[in-house]
């Protein structure tokens, strides 16, 4: 037996804290496990008590005669880790405390919940919440629910993880009335010791789950957590994970001293989680189980056997008895990512001859609403033959003359008979519902509403990228990592923690970045006799830490190509400068080399309790003007560092769009492997930008023009290691 099984399938339990008063927790988890049908032994702890629903009570779990797997605690704060103790010394293999008055209650509570966990993992021990709602699992041999929720849900294989306790309990009255099955459900709570990392790594190893489902409030371990989701998430044995992650609005911006800082938020930091690590977010908890609808399924193939459909591309076909209904599929079929299939033209001379007159033979398929399950029947196996077709949406409105039974019946025959999903989405509530029972009996996903299918498919299409992307070979790059963080130690031990191109750019050359030469000038004389030793032309550019954007103050001047000339601009960056912000500290003016032209593009850094963010898109001004930008969790290799470029909207232009060059999508993968790993390995790096770095032609690399970074201290402390 290992920990966890014996948090899901322990042979004995002892509820410690059991009461003998209906409606406290103590006597409705006791009870819910005796009632429940539990297959193993239970033992309830009470020092006050002989007896409670007429089973033996013990007043210490050390007393109970016979081993014991699991102890489940229900006691006041201050008699939890005595608890906890006697529990170890018994010899128990796990531990869930059912207990509020924790780490949630302030630093009191948080030191007896390290105290706990200390104990804990010195003895082996595994450790549910505390204040959690408890664990259920209602497979037939085990039967257990060691929670304090009446509902025992029915076996299936869905597994659902959540931080919340309450909302665990509105999740299973909701399942319950939609029909769903469970194979694992628990709430982790303060999640002091077990959490999401080991609850996706046990559950992607339990036969008995097909898909995974979280509600999350909030990660502790980014990097641990998108390394284990992607092993979960692909490989030989996918498991799909959906998440539904609250405080989506109340989330801001980290900081504004830089582009990054300014446009990224926590909400930022999750969704780059989620897609590096195959996951798929869903808005809602009803999404959720829409999504786990389409994903739990596992249908019968053609070849007799049940495996889960994914559609290979995103074009879709749709069926429908009701025009309304099918535009408004056809409406949230593209907000979903995916396309209207191209019918060949078989296709449509075969949907013509099978089709009455009014019937709409192009994609949506309006078969008209008299329509029988024989037409509907011709109509999806005409249309899910086409190989430009992905997969298929049939919709059902609920007419006088027509059969919802016949026509499921006639939608599980033709989906036998293909490898392609076949989503359903019979409106209605009472007409239908024959339809739709016979549907889900065998396995095939339905919906009352267009959109909720259409998003569906969405969701799987989704997985199939991500199943399917193409990992790129690594190519080990060298880095100076004790230049840059001496570097760094000398500014912090200075007191300077904004920097310029000055240092900022000497700390980026040592991780491969290609910089400009640059020099500080602190006259006219001095920045006239700079241009002449780099070469002109030259870039000039004003240095103030309380000047962060230069072009704003007028401090940029471009295409300098003389001595004179750099004389002249030195006077007036200084003079706009001073009338921008008078009170600014100047501390000269740079002089830089004049770049090659290429795209400009800006590489960001803003670092979050759960680990560094990564930001991309357009540079220059028109990260501003546009936002069009994309973020990852570092560290990052190839392969994300490429999907990442590839997700903003300007990736057109980097591309070669309408005859412009292409630029060097190599050497700027590079250069983002290399602001990753710079990220990783120089915690005092708080936020960075680089911008513009111009990109150039394909085959002529990169150059970083501009950066700033901001350094604080890094911190010396760290949870203990498990």
């Amino acid at each position: 037996m290992t920990s966890l099984d014996a948090v899901f399938a322990p042979n004995a339990i002892a509820v410690i804290g059991a009461s003998t008063t209906p409606g406290k927790v103590g006597y409705d988890i006791f009870a819910n496990i005796l009632m429940g049908g539990y297959k193993g032994m239970l033992y309830p702890v009470n020092p006050a008590a002989k007896s409670i629903l007429s089973m033996r009570a013990y007043p210490t779990i050390g007393e109970i005669p016979d081993a014991v797997d699991l102890s489940i605690i229900v006691l006041p704060t201050a008699t939890t880790l005595r608890a906890v103790e006697e529990s170890v010394k018994k010899g128990v293999k796990a531990i869930v405390i059912v207990s509020a008055g924790f780490r949630e209650v302030g630093k009191k509570g948080l030191e007896v919940e390290n105290e706990i966990v200390s104990i804990c993992r010195g003895a082996g021990v595994r450790v549910v919440g505390p204040n959690c709602l408890g664990v259920i699992n209602p497979l037939p041999g085990v039967s257990m629910n060691a929670s304090f929720s009446a509902r025992m849900p029915s076996p299936g294989n869905i597994s659902f993880i959540s931080q919340s306790g309450a909302l665990c309990s509105a999740v299973l009255d909701f399942a319950a009335d939609r029909g769903f099955g469970f194979s694992k459900f628990i709430s982790i709570g303060n999640k002091a010791d077990v959490d999401e990392i080991d609850l996706l790594e046990y559950l992607h190893d339990d036969a008995d789950t097909a898909v995974i489902m979280i509600y999350l409030e909030e990660l502790r371990k980014g990097e641990a957590f998108v390394s284990m989701a992607r092993q979960v998430t692909s490989g030989n044995r996918p498991t799909p994970v959906l998440v539904v992650k609250s405080g989506r609005t109340s989330a801001g911006a980290a900081a504004a001293a830089s582009h990054t800082g300014a446009l990224a938020g926590t909400e930022a930091v999750y969704d780059a989680i989620f897609k590096q690590s195959g996951i798929i977010r869903a808005e809602s908890v009803n999404e959720l189980f829409d999504f786990a609808d389409a994903f739990a399924y596992k249908q019968e193939s053609p070849l007799g056997k049940i495996r889960r459909k994914l559609p290979t591309g995103k074009r879709v076909a749709i069926v429908t008895n009701a025009g309304g209904p099918g535009i408004l599929a056809t409406d949230m079929t593209v907000s979903a990512d995916l396309v209207l299939a191209r019918f060949s033209e078989e296709t449509i001379e075969n949907l013509a001859r099978h089709l009455p007159s009014a019937a709409n033979i192009r994609n949506p398929v309006d078969i008209i609403g008299d329509a029988s399950q024989e037409r509907y029947e011709n109509a999806l196996w005409t249309v899910i033959k086409d190989e430009g077709v992905d997969g298929a949406l049939v919709i059902l409105t609920p007419q006088s003359m027509t059969n919802a039974l016949g026509t499921a019946e006639a939608i599980v025959r033709v989906a036998r008979g293909t490898h392609k999903p076949i989503i359903c989405c019979f409106m209605g509530v009472i007409d239908v519902s024959p339809g739709v029972k016979y549907l889900q009996k065998h396995g095939y996903p339905v919906y009352q509403f267009p959109e909720n299918a259409a998003k569906a498919m969405g969701a799987l299409y989704r997985y199939t990228g991500w199943l399917n992307r193409i990992e790129l070979p690594e190519s080990p790059v060298a880095r100076d990592r004790a230049r840059a963080a001496s570097i760094i130690s000398e500014c912090l031990a200075a007191g300077k923690t904004h920097l310029g191109e000055i240092e900022g750019n000497e700390i980026l050359k040592c991780y491969g970045f290609d910089v400009l030469p640059v020099r500080l000038a602190v006259s006219e004389d001095e920045a006239a006799s700079i241009a002449e030793e780099i070469g002109c032309p030259v870039v000039m550019k004003i240095v103030s830490a309380q000047i962060l954007h230069k072009t704003d103050a007028g401090g940029v001047v471009l295409g300098i190509k003389s001595e004179q000339e750099a004389r002249q601009a030195f006077r007036d960056i200084v003079k706009r400068a001073k009338s921008y912000k008078p009170d600014a500290v100047i501390d000269g003016v740079l002089v830089e080399k004049t770049a090659l032209p290429g795209e400009e593009v800006i590489l960001g850094l803003n670092r979050y309790d759960i680990g560094p963010l990564l930001m991309f898109g357009l540079g220059g001004i028109f990260v501003e003007v546009f936002q069009d930008v994309a973020f990852r969790l570092a560290p990052i290799g190839r392969t994300d560092a490429d999907l990442l470029i590839r997700e903003i909207k300007g990736f057109k232009l980097l591309n070669g769009f309408r005859g412009r060059p292409r630029a060097d999508l190599d050497a700027l993968r590079r250069n983002l492997m290399n602001l990753s790993d710079l990220a990783v390995n120089h915690p005092e790096i708080s936020e960075m930008d680089i911008n513009p770095l111009l990109v150039h032609s394909e085959g002529e690399g990169a150059t970083l023009v501009d950066c700033r970074m901001i350094l604080k201290p890094a911190r010396t402390t760290s949870p203990p290691a498990r």
